[in-house]
Parts: structure tokens; C-alpha cells; sequence
């Protein structure tokens, strides 16, 4: 008995009652699918290098983001403040699985312009983007506490 009320005393590291990780994580998530979207487009301009600019500015502040909000989701988890910790646990490796997408995404947008987008780069946009919107689904049932 004890042992409930301890662990529901836990609560996810917020600010006025709200977890500081949905703070952050729907950044990543409009960065990346706005990445997808601006890669699309590049291919549609015609190769107007303005839309394969905007998609590695995206990439690069979904990054940061998405860094900060895994961190946090980190430490709520081991500090047991997650109501399923398995699902908590699976949105945590969504999360970083997109996060590796992404930068290596990142790094193929440094290349020359229509051959970093147009086979490889909207691959793994796409790619990216669907995992951090399941990582995002998912992280709400994940970490939230017992009310």
C-alpha cells in the first residue's frame, strides 16, 4: 500500500502541471513533416533552392527539439513517473529511431541540391516524419501519470 502511494507521488518533470516533454516534442514533429512537405516541393519547383534550404533549417531545429525532449522523457523514466513504462519506453525508441533518421537526413541535405532530395533525402524525410508522429501518438498514453 505503501508502495502505491510512493509511486504515485512521482509525477513527470512539468511546469504548472503540464510535462515539460509536450512542450517540446511538437516541434520536432511540424519540423520533420515540414521537412517532408519542402522536400516534396523542391522536387516540384524544379529545383528552386529556396525549398531544399527551408528543409535542412527544419531538420536542424527538429533536431535540437527532439534532442531535448528525449532527454526529458529519459529522466521521467527512470525516474518511474510514467504510468506504462513499457509503452513509455517504446515512444522513447520511436523518438530516437527518428532522431537517427533525420540527422543522417541532415547530413544527405548537405550534399548538391537535387541529388541530396530527390532519391534519398524524401526517403528518409518521409521515414523520419512517420516515426516522430507515432512517437508523438503514442507519448501521450505513455507518460502520462495516474490522476
Amino acid at each position: 500500500m505503501a508502495e502505491a502511494a510512493a509511486e504515485r507521488s512521482i509525477q513527470p518533470i512539468s511546469i504548472v502541471r503540464h510535462p515539460i516533454y509536450n512542450i517540446f516534442l511538437p516541434v520536432p514533429v511540424v519540423c520533420f513533416i515540414g521537412a517532408a512537405l519542402t522536400d516534396w516541393t523542391y522536387l516540384d519547383s524544379g529545383g528552386t533552392r529556396f525549398w531544399s534550404n527551408f528543409s535542412s533549417w527544419l531538420l536542424a531545429a527538429g533536431l535540437v527539439f527532439a534532442a531535448i525532449a528525449g532527454a526529458v522523457m529519459l529522466l521521467d523514466l527512470i525516474r518511474g513517473a510514467a504510468a506504462n513504462r513499457a509503452l513509455g519506453w517504446a515512444t522513447l525508441g520511436l523518438l530516437l529511431a527518428a532522431w537517427i533518421v533525420e540527422f543522417v537526413n541532415s547530413l544527405v541535405h548537405a550534399r548538391d541540391g537535387w541529388t541530396a532530395v530527390a532519391g534519398p533525402g524524401l526517403i528518409l524525410s518521409v521515414v523520419g516524419a512517420l516515426l516522430v508522429v507515432i512517437a508523438g501518438w503514442l507519448s501521450r498514453d505513455a507518460l502520462e501519470t495516474a490522476r
